[in-house]
């Protein structure tokens, strides 16, 4: 009975992202704020991701047609936030791009470009490697991980705004590149000899921010678009932001297996 329930959730939030949601013209995910037509790039995770793994549980219970169709959508979806938000010059995203604004907001904020790189990495990893676009998706996924790496500063955690050292030290966008990098070594995708110290000097940052009760420290609290460097830097941190506790978990369990695979 639970589990029929959980697939009915399951089910709406599909339908949702793939039937419901708004879009431009050419189909992307997109809302109408903070202003008509505006593309977020933590869409990419609360959209995309939900589509591909219905794609995989359509794959396991035989229905190819379903799969196909979800697989094909999670890529367009990628390449799609691509062409709108990822910034070639820097080798990262900025947060968000407005229709009809001749100057978007081009502030690159850590945990956005970090729901982007998990979510290039489990689009990756459900969606089969001969899907039309996959290698595109996975030559991205590689430039974007080098250049995100270029902004770790020596502590091994990211700033709130990648490229603004003068902003905060931001824990679960750095929990997020730690679990993708180290996801992307254990499946072969990244060298890891050129990432696995990215990857232990992430955690020792990270491991330094979970307090004596548990709680994860200096996680940004949920934030809209913004049109100043101030905005994002001024944002307050709470241990009771729950975005920073998941991506915690994610990357301390990935390491772990990372290491596991390393001592076999």
């Amino acid at each position: 009975k639970k589990g029929k329930a959980f697939r009915d959730l399951l089910e709406n939030w599909y339908d949702f992202c793939m039937n419901k949601e708004y879009r431009l013209s050419d189909g992307i995910l997109a809302r109408h704020r903070p202003a008509e037509n505006s593309v977020w790039l933590d869409d990419m995770y609360m959209g995309i991701t939900p589509i591909a793994f219905r794609g995989k549980l359509a794959e396991s219970e035989g229905d190819a047609v379903l799969a196909k169709k979800c697989y094909e959508e999670a890529i367009k979806q990628v390449l799609l936030f691509k062409k709108y938000l990822y910034v070639p010059e820097k080798g990262i995203y900025r947060h968000g791009w407005i229709e009809g604004m001749a100057e978007h907001p081009d502030y690159h904020w850590a945990r956005a470009n970090g729901w982007a790189m998990v979510t290039t990495c489990e689009v990756l990893d459900v969606v089969p490697s001969d899907t039309k676009g996959w290698n595109e998706v996975m030559d991205l996924f590689r430039t974007f991980v080098k250049s995100v790496t270029a902004y770790q500063a020596p502590n091994g955690v990211w700033h709130q705004l990648l490229d603004k050292t003068e902003t905060y030290l931001e824990t679960s966008a750095t929990a997020m590149y730690v679990y993708s990098i180290a996801h992307a070594i254990s499946k072969g995708w990244l060298d890891r000899t050129a990432y696995i110290d990215v990857v232990r000097s992430g955690w020792n940052g990270i491991a330094k921010q979970v307090n004596e009760k548990g709680q994860v420290e200096n996680t940004c609290v949920g934030t809209g678009l913004g049109w100043t460097n101030t905005f994002y830097a001024n944002r307050p941190v709470n241990v009771f932001a729950a975005h920073g506790y998941g991506p915690v978990i994610l990357a301390g369990a990935e390491l772990a297996k990372l290491n596991e695979r390393r001592n076999r």
